[in-house]
């Protein structure tokens, strides 16, 4: 049973570690992405210093009349984000459904009244990366491939760990030879590397497969849907931002605004982001309030808090995932860990080569 699993590990190795190295590589750079894409923009950077917008400054309504201006189609959609930082203000137009078009992500002056930058999502280098790391470039066969690609990594680590499990020497089994052949050197860097990083990797891998296969995580944990409340419709003119941002704040009294999104289809409600008390991610939480455009009234609260235990823990999944489950400390370790699968692939396909040329010498 044993060479049964150092040969599937052999070939999953030769026929994954490159994807395994690529989705590692993509991912370390993208932990950071927005600092990263800040830091390559300095057209946007020095809007910078100006104080932070918070939900009842007008700055809201000043840019989404200032985007309105250039990107109107009745099907679309305007999100903004609520950083919580001052300088520039991100947010994204969608175009309607079937519109020739892509998302686009915008940022505005601090004070809304300028576009100072409009760009495709993935049409500059992060957006790029995380379409890379997401979907290889490839729409929603992407997805599939690096989903179940995933699936096959994480039988890939349980064979390593197989072929390692020591029968009885564990102090030679953990130990690294430094004065050894090339060859015991390059398996010994393989398998401590490995060893060290197992139980991380795998947790990144894992929730990297239920983010990939959302169907997959929803079978998992079964979370609390989401309501897809609609407004009224009546025509009435929409209500100012600053308004339906105080609407929604109070329904969630206690949570933080993270996004919002303002659709151009007039029955379709404003919807909230928001981050409460419990929910592990600052910037994807997964509270809602669901606002209507022309009354301001409240359609609908989707509290985390309140969707039971398999909706708390796929709440989990992406701050797993990124490493913003302890801050800056583990999203160093998400960039460091990242890594490390190209070094699995590359000590493990030189030590291969090396045994075939010694196994072929005559």
């Amino acid at each position: 049973m044993r060479l049964f699993a150092r040969r599937l590990h052999l070939w999953l190795g030769l026929g994954l570690g490159g994807l395994f190295a690529l989705l590692g590589l993509t991912g370390s750079a993208l932990v950071f992405y927005t600092g990263i894409d800040a830091a390559l923009h300095p057209a946007v950077r020095v809007e910078h210093g100006a104080p932070a917008p918070d939900a009842g400054s007008p700055v809201w309504d000043v840019a989404l009349a200032t985007g309105m201006q250039s990107r109107h189609h009745p099907g679309g959609k305007w999100t903004f984000e609520v950083t919580g930082e001052g300088g520039p203000i991100a947010a994204r137009y969608y175009p309607a459904p079937g519109h020739h078009g892509d998302r686009e992500m915008i940022w505005f002056s601090a004070d809304g009244k300028r576009i100072v930058r409009a760009e495709p999502w993935g049409g500059y280098l992060m957006s790029w990366l995380y379409q890379l790391h997401m979907q290889l470039l490839a729409g929603e066969i992407g997805h599939q491939l690096v989903g179940w690609s995933g699936v096959a990594m994480l039988v890939l680590l349980v064979t390593g760990i197989w072929v390692w499990w020591p029968r009885g020497e564990w102090r030679k089994a953990l130990a690294f030879k430094r004065h050894a052949a090339p060859i015991r050197r390059l398996r010994d860097l393989h398998k401590l590397s490995g060893l060290w990083s197992m139980a991380l990797l795998f947790v990144l891998v894992a929730t990297g497969v239920l983010l990939a296969l959302p169907s997959v995580a929803q079978a998992v944990f079964a979370p609390a849907d989401i309501p897809e409340p609609h407004g009224a419709a009546t025509g009435a003119r929409r209500i100012p931002i600053v308004r339906a941002l105080a609407v929604a704040q109070r329904a969630l009294p206690d949570g933080r605004l993270t996004f919002f999104d303002v659709p151009m289809t007039p029955e379709a409600p404003l919807r909230m982001r928001f981050q409460v008390p419990g929910d592990p991610h600052p910037r994807f939480p997964g509270s809602y309030v669901f606002v209507d455009q022309g009354t301001g009234a409240v359609l609908a609260v989707h509290d985390v808090r309140r969707g039971g235990r398999g909706t708390r823990l796929a709440a989990w999944i992406r701050t797993l995932h990124d490493g913003t489950v302890g801050g800056v400390a583990t999203r160093i370790l998400a960039v460091v860990l990242g890594l490390v699968p190209a070094m699995l692939f590359a000590t493990g396909v030189l030590h291969w080569l090396r045994r075939r040329r010694a196994h072929t010498k005559p």
